[in-house]
């Protein structure tokens, strides 16, 4: 896989992190609108993004887009919206959790077949796998958080995508990594 070496500055990664949360805010009528000028040009190229929200150290919304689908800046924003009210996981974000919410976000590299499933890293890479019209991804820090191996790495990413576990050695399954900048 060819590495990812895609890096913001911290200017950058203020800058989108406050976009987030003035978005979710701005939302729940507790916030002003956010800054929709982002602080640099890179922050207008595009690459797939998720935005994932925390709340007391629980999983409270994940969306984001494998490809990128318009200025990154714009992605994110989108994506914190998606993340708080739109997860069909989850109740929609109220405003008396807004303090309470952590944001991570990962900005995503482009999808490469995986050669040899052997060459997954855990960690370094996230797993999207498609067969027929189902399909699931997991980011490269839930294996870490999780303290999965290859193999569960593998077998998780089927249980997401609503495959059975072992379709991951399916020749008929398609399976892509990618590397991710998390902040």
């Amino acid at each position: 896989m060819t590495d990812f070496h895609f890096q913001l500055t911290d200017e950058e990664k203020t800058y989108l992190k406050t976009l987030v949360t003035k978005s979710i805010g701005h939302r729940l009528g507790l916030t002003p609108a956010p800054d929709m000028h982002p602080v640099s040009d890179k922050l207008k190229e595009q690459y797939g993004a998720f935005v994932t929200l925390n709340e007391d150290g629980q999983l409270r919304g994940c969306i984001g887009y494998i490809v990128g689908q318009g200025p990154l800046f714009e992605t994110i924003a989108k994506m914190a919206l998606a993340a708080a009210f739109e997860d069909p996981r989850f109740v929609p974000v109220g405003p008396e959790e807004y303090d309470r919410l952590k944001v991570e976000i990962s900005i995503l590299s482009p999808l490469e077949k995986v050669p040899d499933v052997s060459s997954i890293v855990v960690g370094t890479h996230g797993l999207y796998m498609k067969k027929g019209n189902r399909s699931g991804l997991l980011l490269p820090q839930v294996a870490t958080q999780w303290g999965w191996d290859r193999k569960i790495l593998l077998t998780q990413t089927c249980v997401k995508a609503g495959l059975p576990t072992d379709a991951w050695k399916d020749p008929k399954t398609e399976i892509y990594w990618f590397q991710a900048e998390v902040f």
